[in-house]
């Protein structure tokens, strides 16, 4: 079953490979790539930060779809400058709507 969302937000965390690293320079054109990417699969790359810690960058994302989305993962993967873990995010109106139905 699709399970398609209007504005669905991701979040992406991302580490860098050893091919990220090795061609770190050229980062900012990977990054306009993705965005690129992101708009033509109809969503569009909200925020995107450089982190200390265990992850290198975060993105946060609206797609129209899980669909597009995967598409999006597995053609970022398969560049192989980055690792991502996505996160499916709600807002708070969505969040408070899916509390409305706990029962």
């Amino acid at each position: 079953m699709s399970e398609a969302h209007a504005n669905q937000k991701y979040v992406s965390l991302m580490r860098l490979t050893q091919k990220g690293l090795t061609e770190l320079t050229d980062s900012a054109k990977r990054r306009k790539v993705s965005e690129d990417r992101v708009a033509a699969l109809g969503g569009r790359s909200i925020a995107f930060y450089a982190l200390l810690g265990p992850y290198d960058f975060v993105q946060v994302f609206e797609m129209p779809s899980n669909e597009a989305m995967m598409q999006y993962v597995l053609t970022a993967r398969r560049d192989g400058h980055v690792e991502p873990l996505i996160l499916p995010a709600f807002d708070t109106d969505a969040y408070g709507q899916i509390l409305t139905e706990i029962v």
